[in-house]
């Protein structure tokens, strides 16, 4: 403290040994508080990598769950692709089959209508169908063969639609 005897420029050892401690205390306190500022970054910094690292375990863990969910539907569409593969070529028979039975039925249409349109007397003129490949004395082993082709169609021939 100042001396109030009028030598106002000379400054008392007491004051100066208190202006000494006060300095060094507050540097204390500035570097206790620089030190906790430092633990608390240091923790912040500790919990941001935690979190990080279990954000990263999180995502690692829905790639796995993504990557079985996306095998399950890659088996399932190859199943269904080979169920409709296996479906087509059965619909390419029946289209086969039924394209040769309609043959079939014109012919066997056309043969009736001739029938039904002669009277030569080789058929039966009263149009019971039933007796058409036999002949006037109704012999079996006379009977007439008319487009006798079996059907033919397998897998491996496509038919366009």
């Amino acid at each position: 403290m100042a001396s109030s005897s009028g030598n106002s420029s000379s400054v008392s050892t007491a004051q100066l040994q208190n202006s000494g401690s006060e300095e060094e205390l507050q540097q204390l306190q500035m570097d206790q508080r620089k030190r906790k500022r430092m633990q608390s970054n240091r923790e912040s910094a500790r919990r941001s990598r935690m979190r990080k690292q279990k954000h990263l375990d999180d995502l690692m863990t829905q790639v796995g769950e993504l990557r079985n969910e996306n095998n399950q539907i890659l088996t399932s569409i190859n199943l269904t692709t080979q169920h409709f593969l296996n479906i087509e070529a059965e619909n390419s028979i029946f289209r086969a089959q039924m394209m040769e039975l309609g043959q079939r039925l014109e012919s066997l249409n056309e043969i009736l209508h001739f029938i039904d349109n002669t009277s030569s007397g080789v058929f039966k003129t009263d149009h019971h169908h039933d007796d058409i490949f036999m002949n006037n004395n109704n012999n079996p082993s006379n009977l007439i063969y008319l487009n006798q082709q079996p059907i033919m169609a397998s897998a491996d021939h496509t038919f366009p639609y």
